[in-house]
């Protein structure tokens, strides 16, 4: 592609590094990233993929800012409260980075819509941001059987975690760690719980640094891999996992053909599992 003087100055940083270059940053202008939860963790990581040039970025919530969202939700300023949070993004991305094509869902994802979202523009990665276990197992569930690669993360309190699922590799899915979603009513909301608002700029950041890396094939990531940050002690562990052969979705005899709409309350983990 022909590079304008403003793209060679705004992506100078990275067009430098020998391992991504004009081609890589090429790949990156004709990457197509879905980001499903514009709140914690999607808004950082929608905030430097459109800084690093993602071209088409999908935003999928159903949610209106709210004024609490803004202790952490970066992508949405005081002026946004009310609006939907889909359409804030977009603003804050378009005047962070007028070369990033934003395309908004202003809906939740179910078993009835989030294929024909992931479809819809044959999204390249998909980024996992929300804040309960129905949509993670959905969202799981959805790119296992569409085959498309995706970070998961959660965060509550001082605590965060990620790992990255890419089909055909051998790897296991967010199923395979946690097989199917606590009882409702057994784990607290995030209202009770709280969350530090920096952890999702952290993680967040985490899941954006790893959708690059896929896309432009660079070292290694997280796939077989939970990666854990506790903010109070200021330490990471990298967990490695094994495929469950008997997963429901990804074992060699999968018995969920079809997605599940869980009810479950949302937004916090008891024995493990955190949520953005």
């Amino acid at each position: 592609m022909d590079y304008s003087e403003e793209q060679i100055e705004r992506y100078s940083r990275h067009i430098i590094l020998s391992e991504v270059g004009v081609e890589g940053q090429e790949k990156l202008l004709n990457s197509k990233i879905l980001i499903i939860g514009t709140g914690g963790l999607g808004a950082p990581a929608a905030m430097y993929l459109a800084a690093a040039g993602i071209g088409t970025l999908g935003l999928v919530d159903g949610d209106n800012v709210d004024l609490s969202n803004l202790q952490r939700q970066i992508i949405h300023e005081t002026g946004d409260v009310g609006k939907s949070k889909v359409q804030s993004g977009k603003e804050t991305v378009n005047r962070l980075n007028p070369d990033v094509n934003v395309i908004t869902y202003n809906e939740l994802v179910d078993s009835r819509n989030i294929l024909d979202i992931i479809k819809d523009q044959n999204y390249d990665f998909i980024i996992d941001g929300t804040d309960n276990f129905p949509a993670k197992f959905l969202i799981n569930d959805a790119c296992v059987l569409s085959k498309k690669p995706f970070s998961h993360a959660g965060i509550i309190r001082f605590n965060g975690q990620l790992t990255t699922y890419i089909p055909n590799n051998g790897t296991p899915c967010y199923r395979c760690i946690f097989q199917s979603p606590p009882p409702a009513g057994v784990v607290p909301t995030c209202r009770e719980a709280g969350v530090l608002g920096v952890m999702g700029g952290i993680i967040g950041t985490l899941q954006a640094t790893e959708a690059i890396k896929y896309l432009l094939n660079l070292g290694n990531n997280l796939a077989g891999y939970l990666l854990t940050y506790n903010a109070l002690t200021m330490e990471f562990r990298k967990i490695k996992l094994g495929k469950n052969e008997n997963c429901g979705v990804c074992g060699q005899h999968p018995t969920i053909k079809n997605l599940i709409d869980y009810e479950q309350a949302a937004c916090d983990l008891k024995t493990g599992e955190l949520k953005g």
